[in-house]
Protein backbone atom coordinates (compact mmCIF):
# COMPACT_ATOMS: atom_id res chain seq x y z
CA UNK A 1 0.00 0.00 0.00
CA UNK A 2 2.81 2.04 1.06
CA UNK A 3 4.32 1.61 -2.10
CA UNK A 4 1.55 2.13 -4.64
CA UNK A 5 0.93 5.72 -2.69
CA UNK A 6 4.65 6.49 -3.32
CA UNK A 7 4.42 5.65 -6.93
CA UNK A 8 1.25 7.86 -6.98
CA UNK A 9 2.74 10.27 -5.33
CA UNK A 10 5.98 10.48 -7.40
CA UNK A 11 3.88 10.55 -10.55
CA UNK A 12 1.86 13.68 -9.71
CA UNK A 13 4.97 15.39 -8.67
CA UNK A 14 6.46 14.51 -11.87
CA UNK A 15 3.74 15.31 -14.04
CA UNK A 16 3.54 18.94 -12.17
CA UNK A 17 7.00 19.67 -13.48
CA UNK A 18 6.12 19.31 -16.67
CA UNK A 19 6.94 22.32 -19.04
CA UNK A 20 4.72 23.52 -21.18
CA UNK A 21 6.31 24.44 -24.90
CA UNK A 22 7.35 27.23 -25.89
CA UNK A 23 6.09 29.12 -29.04
CA UNK A 24 8.60 31.50 -30.85
CA UNK A 25 6.85 34.89 -31.01
CA UNK A 26 7.83 36.84 -34.61
CA UNK A 27 6.47 39.86 -36.21
CA UNK A 28 3.17 39.14 -38.00
CA UNK A 29 4.73 41.44 -40.62
CA UNK A 30 8.28 40.36 -43.07
CA UNK A 31 9.36 44.25 -43.28
CA UNK A 32 13.12 45.11 -43.47
CA UNK A 33 14.00 47.74 -40.24
CA UNK A 34 14.59 50.52 -42.61
CA UNK A 35 10.96 50.53 -43.86
CA UNK A 36 9.74 52.36 -40.73
CA UNK A 37 6.38 52.17 -38.57
CA UNK A 38 4.63 54.58 -40.54
CA UNK A 39 4.41 57.11 -37.31
CA UNK A 40 5.48 60.73 -37.07
CA UNK A 41 8.12 59.80 -34.37
CA UNK A 42 10.75 59.00 -36.17
CA UNK A 43 14.24 61.02 -35.95
CA UNK A 44 14.18 63.73 -38.43
CA UNK A 45 17.59 62.62 -40.23
CA UNK A 46 15.95 59.08 -41.24
CA UNK A 47 13.30 59.01 -44.12
CA UNK A 48 11.31 56.40 -43.52
CA UNK A 49 12.14 53.63 -46.47
CA UNK A 50 14.87 54.99 -47.62
CA UNK A 51 17.69 52.38 -47.04
CA UNK A 52 20.99 54.28 -47.25
CA UNK A 53 19.32 57.24 -45.08
CA UNK A 54 18.84 54.16 -42.52
CA UNK A 55 22.16 52.81 -42.73
CA UNK A 56 24.16 56.11 -42.55
CA UNK A 57 22.02 57.03 -39.41
CA UNK A 58 22.62 53.68 -38.01
CA UNK A 59 26.53 54.26 -38.77
CA UNK A 60 26.49 57.69 -36.94
CA UNK A 61 24.68 56.30 -34.04
CA UNK A 62 27.05 53.30 -33.09
CA UNK A 63 29.91 55.78 -33.85
CA UNK A 64 28.93 58.40 -32.34
CA UNK A 65 25.95 57.84 -29.80
CA UNK A 66 27.08 54.15 -28.07
CA UNK A 67 30.75 54.05 -28.91
CA UNK A 68 32.20 55.27 -24.99
CA UNK A 69 35.19 55.88 -26.16
CA UNK A 70 34.50 58.64 -28.50
CA UNK A 71 31.34 60.11 -25.69
CA UNK A 72 34.28 60.32 -23.22
CA UNK A 73 37.30 61.87 -25.02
Amino acid sequence: MKRILFVVAATVALVACNESPQKLQTNSRDTPAYAGTGKAFANKDWKQGDKASWESHQKARSQYGMNDYTRMN
